[in-house]
């Protein structure tokens, strides 16, 4: 029954439509007996973050980053919660230096293993601009608007592409408000699954 519920948060059909995490992602997270929730909650945010890097190849093509590494960052960067279980459904963040650990364990390059440790602390740090979509994508997937986060994304951009910071923050607005609008259905979606598998 567990592995059938990770197998569904994880790849199955759901309504609301969501990608499917990376067959990466799919055998770690089964190799670790991850729970259903966390699977789910890794995926809704995986997807939103597909959202966001087609939007800034597609609005921004000329900034450069790691398109991949944002996805893989994404969809991971909450893998400590497996051994911080407690965090799935209160507060803490003794998973994020736990995460980097276990990725690292698991042959996963440092360069992707930062995510776990980096996607809540953008604002203590000095972070790429992949960082800060793992983190937006960790944000607005339920709808939490973070200004400080937004106005560092919002720089980044403007630096790349030279418009007004305005016109960068408007456009990201939009697209925020528009991702925003499925947060419920992607809340009802993990919450479907249990803590404990």
């Amino acid at each position: 029954m567990a592995n059938t519920l990770l197998s569904r948060a994880m790849t199955g059909a759901v309504d609301p439509p969501l990608l499917p995490l990376p067959d990466r992602v799919v055998e770690l997270l089964s190799e670790l007996s991850s729970p259903a929730r966390l699977a789910a909650h890794l995926r809704a945010v995986h997807d939103v973050a597909h959202q966001l890097v087609d939007w800034v190849e597609l609005h921004c093509p000329a900034v450069r980053f790691d398109r991949e590494a944002v996805l893989f960052g994404a969809a991971t960067h909450d893998v400590g919660k497996t051994l911080h279980v407690s965090e799935l459904s209160g507060p803490g963040a003794a998973h994020e230096e736990a995460g980097r650990a276990l990725l690292q364990r698991h042959g996963v390059s440092p360069e992707l293993a930062r995510f776990a440790a980096t996607h809540a602390s953008w604002g203590r740090r000095q972070v790429g601009l992949e960082d800060l979509l793992v983190s937006l994508a960790d944000k607005v997937w339920k709808n939490k608007r973070v200004p400080e986060l937004e106005d560092l994304f919002v720089a980044r951009l403007t630096e790349a592409t030279g418009r007004a910071a305005w016109e960068e923050f408007m456009a990201l607005d939009e697209l925020l408000a528009g991702i925003g609008d499925g947060a419920d259905e992607r809340l009802a979606f993990q919450s479907s699954f249990p803590v404990h598998a």
